[in-house]
């Protein structure tokens, strides 16, 4: 079968990769509807066996997120942790991937952990959520973006 003249053998290539590109750079676009609904500063507390530990996540609108993690032991001593990372929501998981750990890249041995839970919103400055694979249960309310964890 012959093509047309303007056909050169190199145009079928060059649109699929021009294709391709295009679907692959559609991640990078503004946030969906539901990632917006997540953006901003979130407060988490938890008390078990004597110990209280406050997680503050902030989601940043270009899919980054930091962690402040105060655990308080009970004998009243305060440790602060710090993470970070990338996240995705995608209407029904939120999805972490963790490139800092207590401020430093994760183990290559471990691979970059991943945290991933079904969510839903009790209200719009509200979220529960459950990790399947773990069994882990989240709380999450929406505070000031100012606030801070104290040492």
């Amino acid at each position: 079968m012959s093509r047309p003249a303007w056909l050169k053998p190199w145009m079928p290539l060059a649109l699929a990769l021009l294709a391709l590109a295009v679907l692959l750079s559609a991640g990078d676009g503004p946030p969906t509807d539901a990632q917006g609904k997540l953006q901003g500063t979130w407060l988490r507390e938890t008390r078990e066996q004597g110990v209280t530990a406050r997680h503050l996540l902030v989601l940043e609108p270009g899919g980054l997120f930091h962690e402040t993690v105060r655990v308080v032991d009970g004998r009243g001593v305060a440790t602060l942790f710090t993470h970070a990372g990338t996240w995705l929501y995608d209407g029904t998981n939120l999805k972490r991937r963790y490139t800092l750990v207590n401020g430093a890249p994760p183990s290559r041995l471990n691979g970059p952990p991943f945290a991933t839970f079904e969510i839903a919103f009790a209200s719009r400055n509200e979220f529960d959520g459950v990790d399947h694979i773990h069994g882990n249960r989240i709380a999450y309310r929406r505070v000031a973006p100012e606030t801070e964890l104290q040492q």
